[in-house]
């Protein structure tokens, strides 16, 4: 963890440094996360690479555009990185639409659909962890839109690394069929959604252990596979 004093000034606030106290005092566990999340997106990679060798045949005999949708993202201390993922909606999908996906998307391709059922389309961020852009577990990165209607507390996600999922991301799995009725699908989002999401958030940050990390992941499987 950075120093508190070399943190963003907006997030040097007492909200803030609340989490920060907590986290401060489990840096080993942070350091131990790192080196786990480095070794195991490595062999995942390796393992898993006829898999995105099919899911991009597939992809391309869909529909046009590239194999990979690639969005700017906010992770720790509000760093922008470019998050990888199998594109799953028609291609320049985000100049067409809101920024966050509703239930029955008519930008959602056919192959789309079937990744998205199974998370297939997250499997790429395996190289965002291992650039150390994200991590296994945390919360998950919004874009930076989203991030500028942060308040002071929420800035506190920002004290570690996104994430690829989370205990929010299993409570809210389904989130686009709370906004498929949304005549404003960003509005809703910004001021019902992300509020509900970040206590959440909030809270794993106060409960943070490596275990839980762990423990995570597991539940993040079998909600998968059911």
């Amino acid at each position: 963890m950075r120093a508190w004093e070399k943190l963003p000034p907006k997030m040097q606030n007492q909200e803030v440094r609340y989490y920060y106290d907590i986290l401060y005092k489990k840096r080993h566990q942070l350091r131990i996360k790192r080196i786990f999340d480095l070794c195991l997106s490595a062999v995942m990679i390796i393992g898993l690479l006829p898999v995105f060798l099919v899911i991009a045949v597939m992809i391309k005999r869909d529909s046009q555009g590239p194999v990979f949708y690639r969005q700017v993202r906010i992770t720790a201390y509000g760093r922008k990185f470019k998050i990888f993922k199998f594109r799953t909606m028609v291609d320049h999908a985000d100049r067409v639409g809101s920024q966050v996906t509703v239930q029955g998307d008519a930008r959602i391709t056919k192959v789309g659909h079937l990744l998205r059922k199974v998370r297939l389309d997250e499997l790429p961020q395996l190289f965002n962890v291992f650039l150390g852009d994200m991590s296994f577990v945390g919360t998950r990165p919004e874009v930076p839109k989203y991030v500028r209607c942060y308040d002071r507390k929420m800035l506190a996600t920002l004290l570690l690394p996104a994430g690829i999922t989370s205990r929010t991301s299993i409570e809210y799995k389904d989130e686009d069929r709370l906004l498929a009725d949304a005549e404003d699908a960003d509005k809703v989002y910004i001021r019902q959604v992300m509020p509900a999401k970040m206590e959440y958030n909030l809270k794993e940050l106060e409960k943070y252990s490596i275990f839980r990390d762990l423990a995570t992941m597991v539940l993040t499987v079998i909600v998968v596979l059911k």
